[in-house]
């Protein structure tokens, strides 16, 4: 899914690591290299990366109130929202889970988070997750 942003704003926080490190000094061209690549999550030998999960939330008490969200424990996520300790949902509780998206690919997860919270996002959400 492409990004929303201009391209030059894209090219900008691609670069803006390796911007950074050149000022600082002392940064080698493999170091400048390396920091104006996109991040990328190391893979650890540990076990397969956890799935990401974007939600959307609506309230109970207030049902035009939603919330669009990111997180690895879907479950203990939930349940933070409705004991109140996200000042975001605090005052809304509480939810109701609406839908979720797991993603096994980190960046995807975000970018669609991101998404989901743009107008058109929105509108998708509305016409087609609620």
């Amino acid at each position: 899914m492409p990004s929303t942003a201009p391209a030059f704003a894209r090219e900008a926080e691609r670069r803006l690591p390796a911007v950074a490190l050149a000022k600082a000094g002392g940064a080698s061209r493999r170091e400048l290299r390396l920091a104006s690549q996109p991040y990328q999550r190391r893979r650890s030998n540990d076990g397969p990366e956890p799935m990401r999960y974007v939600y959307l939330l609506q309230s109970i008490k207030f049902p035009d109130q939603t919330y669009v969200g990111l997180t690895d424990d879907l479950r203990s996520r939930f349940s933070e929202h409705n004991r109140g300790r996200s000042p975001h949902t605090a005052k809304y509780r509480p939810w109701r889970l609406v839908s979720y998206v797991a993603f096994s690919d980190e960046r995807k997860a975000v970018e669609f988070e991101r998404y989901l919270k743009s107008a058109s996002g929105r509108a998708f959400t509305n016409k087609r997750l609620r």
